[in-house]
């Protein structure tokens, strides 16, 4: 009975990883359609900062998400360096930001 058990864990386990991945995958997609990887990647600065050092940089921060949706929506300069990010909004839809910004908190 133990090992049955044990199976449905890992398979539940192996299956949310997998939904998990999908949910990554498309959202560095719409990031890439959005025109976000123009200026950022993963994991090196290009123009902006690495995704990477930003979810690192918000990693406890509770309110990170929603100030990171109004960056995003309204750009800004100052925090990663002198190059000003451009306003995202309204040409790319709230509920992609917030799932960008969701995204890049996760990695």
């Amino acid at each position: 009975m133990k090992s049955v058990i044990l199976s449905i864990a890992m398979v539940g386990a192996f299956v949310a990883n997998q939904a998990q991945a999908a949910d990554a995958k498309a959202a560095e997609a719409l990031a890439q359609k959005s025109g976000c990887l123009a200026c950022h990647s993963v994991q090196n600065k290009v123009v902006g900062p690495a995704y990477k050092d930003v979810a690192a940089k918000y990693k406890n921060d509770k309110g990170a998400e929603a100030r990171l949706i109004a960056k995003v929506k309204a750009g800004g300069s100052g925090v990663w360096g002198p190059v000003p990010m451009p306003a995202n909004s309204p040409q790319v839809k709230d509920e992609d930001i917030k799932t960008i910004v969701q995204w890049v908190l996760s990695l």
